[in-house]
């Protein structure tokens, strides 16, 4: 019986020795041609003794805490058959060590999520021009906008440079023709090294078989919409140009793509209406976000017609006029209007939308009722219609248990809330903020296990404080202010932990699977991507998403949280109500809300900070690093307050009666 050749060896995901290739013998596997370890703990020594592998075509090492700079002339410098290589996600640093040029077999190489320094121009990666697929992305190279340095890679089709440093090219830099037809190109979120602004690489003039193109977040300095990108590359399929310093009119090439499933041109400064042919040259459409720009007049009845649309979003606009009838898309699972000038009754066609996940219609001049159809949103998640001219009831949809966030503040709803409102288990904000509800706060909202933000200011809310609200035990958020409420603050109140909360921050993530990258892959014979999934960020975008936002006041100023900073804040207000009684002593044990942390005298980038004319009252926090430079005007105004840079001592008799400190928390922070 003749003995098998062991030919692949896959250990991803292990928590293995460092020595592993010493205990494997490796010596005698000099015929496996391919290894796997990733996300298994190694030390750059594995690196170094690779070498001994020198069969391997496919080596595989991602995230797998890879450090320091990768060893010249040992190693990998040896793998002369390597024909897939991926470090993605270490720690590797320094520049890349020109023996790797000897690789001239590589058709993969993803070094992206590194540290890895140099000009790309100068690196050993200009003579590997057998390479298909080439991540640079998060690092910290200098990658000259020309890209010219890869002009002899006439076989690749896959370039991601995200996250690196732009260097633009002298003025008179001649345009120059590629050897290669990007399938994918991604310039996500580069910094530019040098003052100034850049151009569009020019080399992409002369692609004509893109699918996917990445460029937002990179100041071009003032560029039209570039419509030729389109008219060149007819199977394009995803065009992202999201905060790319975008200028004018949005013109198009008179030339349609019928591919083109993603167009985003969001966070630009883009005029003028959108164009009335604009349907028909992109008539297969899946997700248009537009955005933050400075389009105006009324959205055109064609885009009813794009029946394959999922995502719109047209929000932060001067669009006017009423949401036309024609929109009645069946697809729809985001719909975002926000912030424009759209005015009528809510769209009744809205309420037949049953696919849709996230609505936004907020602060706009919709008036009249919110009809009953809202009930039929069974799979709704967010939902907000704030700051608006709405009016008469809320209805009852118990049925919406897809529900994590409501947002109808600032309306003129009425009515009471008695009714099962929302109630559902995932309901995690609920903001029903200025408007003129009346009544109770009923006993149901406290079957609300995850609510974690209850905002009811400013309304007509009556009755004694409503005791069940103690059992919100996920609750870190509330605020009853500038109602009618009486009776006594229970002293089960300050058993509220009010720890934050991550999912205050946004809503879903849900993958819709546009898989480009992976047909492209696999098209290309590729092995490793097939196996690890890939790194970039393009496999899950688009994908519903939406920040959470929720206003509150402190000392009668009102402040905006929004996105991961929410994620932190813990705030109770009961102020302006008829509450009568003594305040629970307990509550004092709320130290989520009460305390400016001691950690903040760790901070050493803080210019400026003042607290100046509150309630604050005992000790000032240690005086080092910044906290040593902010002098007696940054505490001003709070007679309780002691300690340096203040001339009263702590250890003092105080007939105001200074709180004394109990432990070592207290001497090192002050309270509200």
């Amino acid at each position: 019986m003749g003995v098998g050749i062991l030919e692949v060896i896959d250990l991803s995901e292990n928590l293995l020795k460092s020595s592993i290739l010493a205990e494997l013998k490796l010596h005698v596997l000099s015929n496996v041609e391919n290894l796997f370890l990733d996300s298994t703990p190694l030390d750059i020594s594995f690196l170094q003794s690779i070498g001994i592998l020198t069969s391997l075509k496919i080596l595989s090492s991602s995230d797998c805490d890879l450090n320091d700079a990768i060893p010249a002339h040992q190693g990998l410098c040896y793998l002369n058959n390597l024909e897939e290589l991926n470090l993605h996600g270490n720690a590797l640093s320094g520049a890349i060590p020109s023996c790797l040029g000897n690789l001239t077999s590589l058709r993969y190489l993803d070094i992206s999520d590194n540290r890895f320094t140099g000009n790309t121009a100068s690196t050993p990666l200009t003579n590997l021009t057998t390479l298909q697929f080439l991540s640079l992305s998060k690092n910290r190279f200098q990658v000259p906008v020309s890209f010219n340095s890869f002009a002899n890679h006439s076989h690749l089709k896959v370039l991601l440079a995200d996250e690196n440093d732009l260097v633009a090219e002298p003025i008179g830099f001649q345009i120059w023709r590629p050897k290669f037809q990007l399938k994918i190109f991604s310039l996500f979120n580069c910094t530019i090294e040098e003052h100034g602004k850049l151009r569009l690489p020019n080399f992409l003039y002369f692609q004509h078989d893109l699918r996917h193109v990445d460029l937002s977040y990179c100041n071009f300095g003032e560029i039209s919409f570039p419509h030729w990108l389109l008219q060149n590359n007819t199977r394009l399929e995803k065009l992202i140009l999201k905060d790319s310093s975008i200028v004018g009119p949005l013109i198009l090439s008179p030339h349609p793509n019928s591919k083109l499933s993603v167009l985003d041109i969001s966070n630009n400064k883009i005029q003028h209406e959108i164009p009335r042919n604009f349907c028909s040259l992109f008539p297969h459409l899946q997700y248009l976000f537009m955005s933050q720009n400075a389009l105006t007049a009324n959205i055109p009845l064609c885009l009813g017609g794009l029946r394959r649309l999922r995502m719109l979003d047209l929000s932060h606009n001067n669009l006017f006029g009423e949401i036309p009838e024609e929109l009645g898309l069946k697809n729809l699972e985001e719909l975002d209007v926000s912030d424009n000038h759209f005015y009528g009754k809510l769209p009744r066609w809205l309420w037949n939308n049953t696919a849709l996940v996230i609505l936004d219609f907020s602060k706009n001049h919709f008036e009249g009722p919110i009809p009953m159809g809202l009930c039929n949103l069974v799979n709704l998640e967010f939902l907000d219609l704030s700051l608006n001219h709405l009016s008469g009831t809320i209805p009852c949809c118990p049925n919406l248990q897809m529900m994590q966030h409501v947002h109808l503040a600032k309306n003129r709803l009425s009515g009471t809330l008695s009714g099962a409102l929302f109630i559902n288990s995932s309901l995690v904000t609920l903001d029903l903020s200025e408007n003129n509800l009346t009544g109770r706060i009923p006993d149901w909202i406290s079957t609300l296990p995850v609510l974690s933000v209850f905002l009811l200011k400013a309304n007509q809310l009556d009755g004694e404080f409503p005791v069940h609200l103690c059992r919100l035990q996920s609750l870190s958020i509330l605020d009853l202010s500038q109602n009618k409420i009486s009776g006594h603050i229970p002293s089960c109140l300050s058993n509220l932990t009010l720890k934050p909360r991550s999912e205050k921050s946004y809503t879903g993530s849900t993958d819709f699977g546009l898989l480009l990258f992976d047909k492209i892959i696999v098209d290309m014979g590729l092995t490793i991507y097939n196996l690890i999934g890939d790194s970039e960020t393009e496999k899950n975008y688009p994908f519903i998403f939406q920040e959470e936002e929720v206003e509150f006041s402190t000392k009668g100023a009102r402040y905006t949280y929004k996105g991961n900073i929410l994620e932190l804040l813990s705030a109770i207000d009961l102020s302006c109500n008829q509450l009568t009684g003594i305040i629970p002593p307990g509550l004092g044990n709320l130290i989520e809300i009460q305390r400016i942390c001691p950690q903040m005298t760790e901070v050493t980038t803080l210019e400026v900070f003042s607290v100046a004319h509150n309630n604050l009252s005992g000790p000032l926090p240690d005086r080092k690093n910044q906290f040593g430079t902010f002098e007696e005007r940054s505490y001003k105004g709070n007679p309780l307050l002691c300690g340096p840079p203040l001339n009263k001592s702590c250890n003092e008799g105080d007939s105001l009666g200074t709180p004394s400190a109990s432990s070592s928390e207290e001497e090192h922070s002050f309270i509200d």
